[in-house]
């Protein structure tokens, strides 16, 4: 690792992103930060079987949910991951948000999700799109807590930050 300051920014519904979030934050020595909506969810928001469920509303209406903190000093991150669960092969609109509040110019932006089964979709190609001023946008990773230290680690050195 080099001197670099690294953020893990992460939101969890039910707390497989969290776990991941923090693995990944010690192994790279990385400040944590977890994205907590306004209004927090609820079981019955997080239905996705229910198209009238809060979860389901906001990606089909495209609704920003506000977040009920900040980063502290953003500008001193160099790279920032950014964690979520994949929702409908897509994240969470809670994400766009977090993208939409601050300014990634001359960052290293890095994604990573938990699904239950899904894979990333366009996830890439849309959240990459929030933040244009990266300096570099690395493609998304699946991880879960079943990630071993070992493939953690080689993900991380493979990104060569």
């Amino acid at each position: 690792m080099n001197s670099k300051k690294i953020l893990a920014a992460y939101f969890s519904a039910s707390g497989v992103t969290a776990k991941t979030a923090a693995h990944l934050a010690e192994t790279l020595h990385a400040s944590l930060f977890e994205i907590k909506p306004e209004i927090p969810y609820t079981k019955d928001d997080l239905n996705w079987t229910n198209p009238n469920s809060r979860s389901s509303r906001e990606r089909d209406q495209s609704v920003l949910p506000a977040i009920a903190s900040r980063v502290e000093n953003m500008a001193q991150y160099d790279t920032v991951f950014i964690g979520f669960p994949i929702w409908w092969f897509l994240p969470p609109t809670i994400i766009h948000t977090f993208l939409e509040s601050y300014d990634f110019s001359g960052k290293t932006v890095i994604p990573f999700a938990t699904s239950g089964g899904s894979g990333m979709g366009d996830t890439d190609k849309i959240l990459h799109a929030l933040c244009p001023g990266a300096v570099q946008w690395r493609p998304g990773k699946l991880l879960s807590p079943q990630t071993t230290d070992t493939e953690l680690v080689q993900w991380v050195e493979e990104l060569k930050l």
